[in-house]
């Protein structure tokens, strides 16, 4: 709150209306490809298929759990990865065309060994909520924040209380599992967006990594991961300190500087700094 003050009584406005945990990761990894998309409002970066894959995934997922049968949701996630055109996939090391439609049939079977591994038994879950987006604000934090959840679900631990899931599909599984920062920080984003949505105590966020190739010993494809915010005193303290400390560099005037090493945006992040398409 003394943060905010300060920030007040300067005048400084934040670039942002909100953060979100996709925008926060943006900005820790690349500060200058994040002001080209979240400042600028520029989205002219090709998605990697691998993200591709994911978003299908997704998108089976959504129409699946809002009652629709596997066959027809499984389609709906293929129909997305058919509807993407080539501008906007970074294909790599695949130039031609005959290289290009390779790669997209070998996304396709990702895609449905993934979606199948998945349908094959999906969890069971008293669903509340699919897809629930939210922009809330926070005491303590500056900014207002945004997120997505998958699904918000009836608790199984804790009557009354709402659990939150999430769904990964991914080319290995995470080695650290609940404790991954990453899952950490976008678990917080959601909670205080169910908390707010809901208005009911938020217990849980469990993450379904999903594998996309078969494991040759044969063992489950999908594993499951859970945060107990009733343990996570300490992470909540941490993520506030983050976004207060986020919003103030980013209300401060700097210059903003490429990653050239981001092995997603290096380049295009160059490119914009040896332009000048950027000037504070």
């Amino acid at each position: 709150m003394a943060r905010q003050k300060n920030q007040a009584s300067r005048g400084v406005k934040p670039l942002i209306k909100h953060w979100s945990h996709s925008s926060l990761m943006a900005y820790l990894r690349n500060p200058l490809a994040w002001y080209k998309r979240y400042v600028e409002e520029i989205y002219d970066m090709p998605t990697t298929p691998a993200t591709v894959v994911g978003s299908a995934g997704h998108r089976a997922l959504e129409h699946f759990y809002n009652g629709a049968p596997k066959d027809i949701a499984v389609r709906k996630g293929l129909e997305y990865i058919r509807n993407i055109g080539d501008f906007e996939i970074d294909f790599g090391r695949a130039k031609t065309r005959r290289a290009k439609k390779k790669k997209r049939k070998m996304m396709e079977q990702e895609y449905l060994r993934a979606i199948s591994f998945y349908l094959k038994r999906p969890p069971r879950h008293t669903v509340l909520g699919v897809e629930v987006k939210g922009i809330v604000e926070v005491e303590g934090l500056p900014l207002p924040i945004k997120a997505v959840s998958d699904l918000v679900v009836a608790s199984r631990v804790e009557k009354g209380s709402v659990d939150i899931v999430d769904h990964k599909f991914v080319a290995s599984f995470s080695k650290v599992g609940a404790s991954k920062t990453l899952f950490v920080i976008q678990a917080i984003f959601n909670y205080y967006t169910v908390k707010e949505l809901f208005g009911k105590p938020v217990r849980r966020f469990i993450v379904y990594e999903c594998k996309k190739t078969r494991n040759a010993d044969g063992s489950s494809q999908v594993r499951r991961y859970e945060i107990d915010f009733c343990n996570r005193k300490e992470d909540f303290a941490v993520f506030h300190r983050l976004i207060n400390d986020a919003t103030t560099e980013i209300s401060r005037r700097r210059i903003y500087l490429p990653n050239p090493s981001d092995m997603f945006e290096g380049e295009n992040s160059f490119d914009i700094y040896r332009l000048g398409l950027v000037d504070e």
